[in-house]
């Protein structure tokens, strides 16, 4: 069953302005969770060695008015107003850039597309024309068109930003929860706080991984209070510190006292930008989590409430340092010094609190990136649980899970301190950062059609400044920086392996597909005996017969009456609305009772494990059934799901969607053999199964009275419903893939080894439904690519 998603309803959530505060009051919870914790952890990493705090303030004024124009610049100037307007049809993240581009170059890293993808209405949705207006903008199309290379670099670069985000999925939670912990070394001697920091974080940290199985939305409700509680708190802290100890802390907004720092502290200053860094961490998800709100209100909550909550926390803590010059430096420039003494413990419970929300959402937007992944053939197949039948998104990766957890646990035990996580977690950040940036360059060419000099000035005025803190960040390298690296080349050889294991796969595939021609020459027995129900093909081909199906007729004389060659693939689109979900044709002559179904799913789609999809799948034949019998005179409104033909290759296509869009046309009634006494409804016709057979459940075709259905299309849809009576059986190909002889080592090694291990070790395909084992029937061959 599919789960609308939230793109559908952005036209509603535009409506009234109560619609939009509360959207606004919901993402405090989701995206600032990670954002609104930096203050608990810039400025002591920032001063962790690299730069004095000298009695003039120099440091100190110059390292906070680094932080005010960094947050001005990146996350107001460059997420909120520019890069938030480039979504692909609502969503956003990396591969919502990516996709944009793919669409507008017509590139694409999927397998099995075609030209009919192309008539999807988040295909063509805010496409102004197909062609670039400028010569350059044509020119860099073409070049993406036909240079293979130019291809894999713009993948490559996607999965850099992707793998990135995944490594700070890890350090995130980490570096948060381990920041707000660390409150309790005020209230304890340096040596029982070592013993208590460490366990302490890792006993929250696996409290936090234990519960993702409930599901976001089980304790949603809270996560907004405690970010908007904790924001409250922080700029109420940060005036009781301007007003209480340096009233003329405002004047280092002033650009003129970053001049002052990087003049003073030379090389040192520059090193301890990867501190500054962190106070920006968390941006990236007011673009990656667009698709669960809008654009207004994401740009509402932070200009409102976010940024002038982290200003006046970072300008506070700036004003009570530039007071207290301290011997040693260990805790003392941490966020719980500039606390009041009285209010530091109920300020640790709501920091804990927060950084378990921030936690949360960087470990949410992990699942749904490699969702994305999975679903457009860039990671190996893993469990997908749907944790809300309400609410798009929300999901569940157990196996992912458990090893983020193994991995946060390696990271806080291993560092045991602020500063080189945040070393890790800042290069991490500032590397998706860049990424978009890239890519966003392309987009105000390609998709934008702008002058290329606009574009220019995005890249260099941005990458600029990230250029710099990259730089920062990346001279940490051997004090932890090496981590996201390090995890982001394992994710990036896995993502490459499985990528190009699954391209050779539907090579070898497409290579060796069965003609039609061969088809036909079975004639209408197909030369095998045909016994009662459907069968169910699983094929990754859109045209053609696949070979697993001459192999199964070579050594087994017997098919079903009813035979669907089912290809469930994901499209460059965010969503595919239900009305447009299958692509049904028939396979030879309409007597030989073969079907070819395509259902087309977004990379931001969820579907969940449910028997309805079997319904939908036989509704939409059946549609299908009464739409070719009607004929071509009808229009658009009349037919309903089915929307219009499209030829590939020797297939004839319609687009049909699933039952809840077609509801003037025909409905499948499903219940018990008990209640077979029950009737239809006087407006609508009964098809019904003869009386003799005998079966679990009673099929009925619940047909319009108008149009008529003529003879051929009655019995056709009559051997459908027994066809239905007596079942469903699926029939999988399992593949074994080896390199060919005479491979390169490497490509034996990638083949032989890498994809074939974590071929092993991954989900089968996917599917919309629940496969019973004792329906399931796996046809084994072996793959020489």
């Amino acid at each position: 069953m599919d789960l609308e998603p939230g793109i559908y309803q952005n036209h509603a959530k535009r409506e009234s302005w109560k619609t939009v505060l509360t959207l606004a009051y919901q993402s405090l919870g989701v995206v600032y969770g990670d954002l609104s914790t930096s203050p608990l952890y810039v400025y002591r990493n920032t001063f962790a060695e690299d730069i004095e705090h000298s009695e003039t303030n120099e440091e100190i004024f110059g390292v906070f008015s680094f932080v005010f124009w960094t947050l001005t610049l990146v996350p107001l100037l460059k997420y909120v107003f520019i890069v938030l307007k480039a979504n692909d049809n609502g969503e956003g993240g990396t591969f919502a850039l990516y996709s944009l581009l793919c669409r507008h170059a017509r590139v694409s890293s999927l397998p099995n597309c075609q030209m009919a993808d192309e008539e999807l209405s988040e295909y063509k949705n805010g496409r102004i024309s197909l062609d670039p207006k400028t010569g350059f903008g044509s020119r860099l199309k073409s070049a993406l068109e036909r240079h293979r290379v130019l291809q894999r670099v713009l993948l490559i670069l996607a999965l850099i930003g992707t793998c990135m985000v995944i490594g700070d999925g890890v350090l995130t939670p980490a570096i948060s929860v381990f920041s707000a912990v660390s409150g309790l070394e005020l209230s304890m001697s340096k040596e029982h706080h070592k013993y208590i920091e460490v366990p302490v974080a890792c006993l929250i940290l696996i409290c936090l991984f234990a519960l993702q199985h409930y599901g976001t939305h089980r304790v949603g409700f809270l996560f907004a209070p405690i970010v908007l509680t904790w924001l409250l708190c922080i700029s109420a802290i940060g005036i009781y510190n301007i007003f209480r100890w340096n009233p003329h802390v405002y004047q280092a907004l002033s650009p003129y006292y970053m001049y002052q720092f990087l003049r003073k502290t030379q090389r040192g200053g520059w090193m301890s930008l990867g501190g500054i860094l962190l106070c920006i961490t968390g941006s990236e998800a007011m673009f990656a989590d667009l698709g669960h709100f809008s654009q207004l209100s994401i740009k509402i909550a932070f200009t409102s409430v976010v940024y002038p909550a982290l200003v006046l926390a970072y300008m506070g803590q700036a004003a009570y340092l530039s007071k207290h010059h301290f011997s040693e430096k260990d805790y003392h420039f941490g966020f719980y010094v500039s606390v009041p003494g009285k209010l530091r413990i109920p300020v640790l419970v709501i920091a804990i609190l927060a950084a378990v929300v921030g936690s949360q959402a960087i470990i949410t937007g992990t699942f749904s990136i490699i969702k994305q992944c999975s679903a457009l053939n860039c990671f190996p197949k893993v469990k997908i649980v749907h944790t809300s039948s309400k609410v798009h998104g929300q999901i569940y990766i157990p196996e992912v899970n458990w090893i983020l957890m193994l991995l946060c646990m390696a990271v806080t035990i291993g560092f045991r301190d602020t500063k080189r996580m945040g070393n890790a977690s800042g290069l991490a950040v500032i590397t998706v950062m860049l990424v978009t940036t890239c890519l966003m360059s392309l987009v105000i060419v390609l998709c934008w059609h702008q002058s290329v000099f606009l574009a220019i000035c995005f890249i260099f005025f941005f990458g600029t400044i990230e250029a710099l803190y990259f730089s920062a960040a990346l001279i940490k390298f051997l004090e932890g920086a090496w981590v996201p690296v390090a995890l982001s080349l394992i994710f990036m050889i896995v993502m490459h392996v499985w990528h190009y294991g699954t391209l050779k796969k539907y090579e070898f595939d497409v290579q060796n597909k069965v003609s039609v021609d061969w088809l036909l020459s079975l004639g209408p027995s197909l030369g095998i005996v045909r016994v009662q129900g459907i069968g169910l093909i699983h094929t990754e081909l859109v045209s053609g017969i696949p070979a697993i199906f001459s192999h199964f007729v070579t050594n087994l004389p017997a098919f079903h009456q009813v035979l669907v060659f089912l290809c469930i693939k994901y499209v460059q689109v965010p969503h595919v609305k239900p009305k447009e979900r299958f692509l049904i044709g028939h396979i030879g002559p309409r007597e030989y009772r073969l079907y070819r179904c395509i259902v087309r799913y977004g990379y931001r789609d969820v579907h969940k494990d449910d028997v309805e999809f079997e319904k939908d799948l036989v509704c939409s034949i059946a549609e299908f059934i009464r739409f070719g019998s009607i004929g071509a005179d009808r229009t658009i409104e009349d037919l309903s799901g089915a929307i219009e033909d499209l030829r590939k290759d020797d297939d004839k296509m319609t687009v049909v969607g699933t039952c809840s869009t077609h509801a003037n046309g025909i409905q499948i009634d499903e219940d018990d053999i008990s209640n077979a006494e029950s009737v239809g409804t006087s407006e609508l016709r009964e098809i019904k199964s003869p009386p003799m057979i005998r079966s679990r459940k009673r099929v009925r075709f619940l047909v319009p009275e108008s149009p008529k259905i003529d003879t051929i299309a009655r019995e056709e849809l009559q051997e459908l419903m027994e066809a239905r009576e007596s079942g469903i059986a699926y029939i999988l190909g399992h593949s074994h893939m080896k390199a060919k002889q005479g491979s390169s080592m490497l490509k034996k090694l990638v083949i032989n080894y890498g994809y074939e291990f974590l071929r092993r070790n991954s989900r089968t395909t996917t599917y919309a439904f629940t496969l019973p084992h004792a329906s399931t029937l796996e046809v084994g061959m072996v793959y020489h690519v």
